[in-house]
């Protein structure tokens, strides 16, 4: 469903892929590209799906994670508004690799393979985006296999806020998030409690101010050094 779509054209004339499109590329984007709305809990893709569309948050907060075969859920990233996922599958023929779950109600931007496709052929720019955008990507998850062997939770959660903020995947963000304190510890795979202790920790640290379902950032490049 296309419910909003001034809400629509304002996130992909914002996104940092678009910038450099020609008119006639962006009018393409914008007549093809449809709105969907998830509730908060449901699936926005599934494990094993096919990939038939390249995916930003127009307005919402989303985990990206697998469940291996013994149960264990593993949390890759988070996407807020105006993040993009899922390029790395759009390029491949092969069926989706992870699930991903809205974590609140989420209004999201659905681009169809052929639009995507089209635009790897006729824009440079575009293909310079996904490159950096790829590598960008490969960087957080060693860092996510890194952290998740050799990390306590309180520096999970440090390093797990940090990424929220990267600017390739999570463009144009400021240093306050709206987020609780139960979103924390689904993208960090803790419980609320121990997401709490956690914040408490980098609180006293200096490291971010924490409010009533919020997070401030005080310091980004101690969240990311972060290691109690």
């Amino acid at each position: 469903m296309n419910s909003n779509k001034p809400a629509l054209q304002e996130m992909l004339h914002q996104a940092l892929w678009a910038r450099s499109l020609t008119a006639q590329q962006m009018a393409r984007v914008e007549a093809e590209t449809v709105e969907r709305t998830v509730p908060a809990g449901g699936y926005v893709c599934r494990k094993g799906d096919p990939v038939d569309h390249w995916i930003g948050v127009v307005e919402g907060l989303l985990k990206m994670s697998s469940v291996s075969p013994e149960g264990k859920t593993v949390t890759f990233t988070g996407m807020l508004t105006g993040g993009w996922f899922g390029e790395g599958s759009v390029l491949k023929t092969e069926p989706r690799k992870y699930d991903v779950v809205a974590l609140r109600d989420s209004r999201l931007a659905f681009m169809p393979r052929a639009t995507f496709d089209w635009l790897l052929d006729n824009s440079i720019p575009f293909n310079r985006f996904l490159l950096l955008q790829l590598n960008e990507r490969l960087s957080v998850f060693i860092s996510l296999v890194e952290y998740d062997r050799m990390l306590d939770t309180d520096a999970r959660v440090a390093r797990c806020l940090a990424a929220m903020f990267n600017p390739h995947f999570n463009p144009g963000k400021l240093r306050h998030l709206q987020i609780s304190q139960e979103e924390i510890g689904y993208l960090c795979s803790t419980s609320r409690q121990r997401a709490n202790q956690a914040l408490q920790v980098l609180e006293k640290a200096g490291l971010l101010r924490v409010d009533y379902g919020s997070v401030t950032v005080l310091d980004l490049d101690g969240l990311r050094r972060f290691d109690a």
